[in-house]
């Protein structure tokens, strides 16, 4: 019996009882241990201000490392860039769609004295680089609690991730999917990651079968992107890779959280670590490390 780790949200656990189905047609029983994370007891604050890395994490990984649980299964773009020595991403299933999705309202319908809802500094600030004058408000809670507010009249519009929303059957809701080129995506947005301690048992063996190979690449060479920039999920950085052609075409951006500033750059090649790395390095000489030292110091 493989025990999977997972947070206790409707969306984490939908997460996790898809990856028990796919375990299940392997021939695998599992079952699901709830494990309450640092980020879950926080909800009155940004999580841009609480700062550190593994909030959504760290307590699984703990429970991975000294055996309760056999497997995590994460949001991806929760997973910082550097696991806890001993554990490994031994799959990264395929991706649904990566980009954010407006509720409440379209893009063009933004405009001044509208309030829009988001906790995330990356959504935030790109979305105040448009220039509408319209308000940011913290939004946190899980998926129906935000909705909820949005239809309590607390928000004008809110920012969710559509991978969520179409997991948990509320696609219709969504009132605009937002292209790339006005929000860039978190690293890893849509995908999810299958954590198990590196020890080549059984947990590991059955995950790797999981596994999606252009996903893998897509989201290694975001990864590796962030890993340059020194970032934790929590900060202004957008990165959106695709496969094509045997390459990567890696986009990304650091944006200033009042949105005065947003450094772009794009760079495809065949190795995504050696893809995302360049395009840090090269984000960081155009102006993101000034921007990232700014957030890291407030």
């Amino acid at each position: 019996m493989i025990v999977i780790g997972s947070r206790g949200s409707q969306l984490a656990l939908w997460q996790a009882h898809h990856i028990q189905a796919r375990l299940k047609e392997l021939g695998a029983e599992s079952r699901i241990e709830i494990i309450k994370t640092s980020g879950d007891r926080i909800q009155d604050v940004p999580l841009s201000k609480v700062g550190g890395k593994g909030l959504f994490t760290k307590e699984i990984e703990e429970a991975l490392l000294d055996k309760s649980i056999d497997l995590a299964v994460h949001s991806m773009k929760d997973v910082p860039t550097e696991l806890p020595e001993g554990l490994v991403l031994s799959a990264i299933p395929e991706r649904e769609e990566p980009r954010d999705a407006l509720i409440g309202a379209r893009v063009s319908d933004l405009r001044e004295g509208m309030k829009i809802g988001t906790s995330s500094l990356r959504r935030s600030s790109q979305l105040l680089a448009l220039g509408r004058g319209f308000s940011i408000e913290m939004l946190r809670g899980n998926v129906d609690t935000r909705l909820r507010k949005l239809d309590e009249g607390q928000y004008d519009a809110i920012v969710l991730a559509a991978a969520g929303l179409r997991r948990l059957g509320w696609a219709d809701r969504i009132t605009e999917l937002i292209p790339q080129d006005i929000m860039c995506s978190a690293v890893g947005q849509g995908a999810l990651a299958i954590e198990t301690r590196e020890d080549g048992g059984a947990a590991h063996e059955l995950a790797r079968k999981l596994d999606h190979g252009e996903t893998r690449k897509a989201v290694t060479a975001e990864r590796a992107l962030l890993l340059v920039l020194g970032g934790g999920c929590q900060v202004p950085v957008g990165a959106h890779a695709t496969v094509s052609d045997g390459a990567v075409h890696l986009s990304a951006i650091v944006a200033r959280p009042d949105g005065s500033q947003l450094v772009r750059g794009h760079l495809s090649g065949p190795n995504p670590e050696h893809v995302g790395a360049t395009l840090g390095r090269t984000l960081l000489d155009e102006g993101a490390n000034e921007i990232l030292q700014e957030v890291y110091t407030k």
